[in-house]
């Protein structure tokens, strides 16, 4: 992809250091006093920051999908040739990461707790998620920017940030469509069916084009993510537009649910399945994976909701 060689050339023309530097965090503060070269992740959406800066890490917590060395194609090329380490989704090897001897220990998407922070810091500066957020709902700007200053390149985290929201600005200029429709991002786990709240940023993305948001979905999630609900409820996801993030769970549950083939949006033919590629995109709706959602979904959602 275009984008992606001018991304590369633009990591290396305009680093901008600034160490010894520190960050706040969750836990604490890193202190930085060099421009880290030997870095591990134990965040599991971080990577795609990381490689955004042509910066390649030794090892990379995966997360799902089987790609790989954990790195999904809107992100391979940046990878090139380097194979990192890759390291358990659930169970951290803490031996494993101390045998890399890494600068930093980068761990910003990642849900760890104290106890796990401390044992990682004690390898080496561990920087861990931003405090003000619940896990997994860091917004994709403040994640970049945090990393992109962590590892020396806070202009070009900003100029990557800038040109991006102009690309969301311009996507939603360029879709009046969307505009104040109805939308849901929806999923089946452990066959029950689900919405994400306002809060998560799958949510977030389709608000930034224009779409709303039911209310009802923020009521049933309460204080969490996303909202569970019966069969009898798929009501719910009457909207303009569905957006089945489509695990295989969710492919089978929906193709089986009689309640869903009841619904308007099953009969109108208002339901967008994401498949692997675009769900994972989404999944980890970073700096990389929105330009990659922006090419893939939009002109299969304007379809439906025109």
């Amino acid at each position: 992809m275009k984008w992606i060689i001018g991304l590369m050339s633009l990591c290396f023309s305009l680093s901008v250091l600034a160490f010894p530097t520190s960050l706040a965090h969750k836990y604490g503060t890193i202190e930085i006093d060099r421009q880290p070269s030997r870095v591990v992740i134990v965040g599991h959406l971080d990577q795609d920051d990381v490689l955004s800066f042509a910066v390649k890490p030794l090892a990379i917590r995966d997360w799902y999908g089987n790609q790989p060395f954990a790195v999904w194609p809107w992100a391979q090329t940046l990878l090139g040739d380097s194979k990192p380490v890759i390291l358990d989704a659930r169970i951290l090897d803490y031996e494993a990461i101390a045998a890399l001897k890494p600068d930093i220990i980068i761990g910003v998407s990642s849900a760890m707790n104290e106890k796990e922070y401390l044992k990682l810091n004690a390898i080496a500066p561990t920087l861990a998620p931003p405090a003000g957020y619940e896990d997994w709902t860091i917004p994709w700007n403040i994640r970049h920017l945090i990393i992109g200053k962590a590892l020396g390149y806070q202009a070009l985290a900003e100029q990557h940030i800038q040109s991006l929201q102009q690309k969301l600005t311009q996507a939603k200029s360029a879709h009046p469509e969307f505009k104040n429709k109805t939308a849901s991002v929806a999923f089946y786990y452990n066959k029950q069916p689900g919405a994400y709240a306002t809060k998560d940023l799958r949510s977030g993305f389709l608000m930034d084009l224009g779409f709303v948001i039911p209310p009802e979905i923020d009521q049933i999630a309460g204080d969490a993510f996303y909202a569970s609900f019966s069969e009898e409820r798929l009501d719910i996801l009457d909207n303009d537009i569905v957006v089945w993030l489509a695990s295989q769970e969710t492919i089978e549950s929906a193709s089986t649910s009689v309640f869903r083939k009841r619904m308007p949006f099953y009969k109108n033919k208002k339901e967008y399945f994401t498949g692997d590629l675009v769900g994972g995109a989404f999944s980890f709706f970073s700096y990389l994976s929105i330009q990659y959602l922006l090419d893939e979904m939009l002109p299969e959602m304007s379809k439906i909701t025109k």
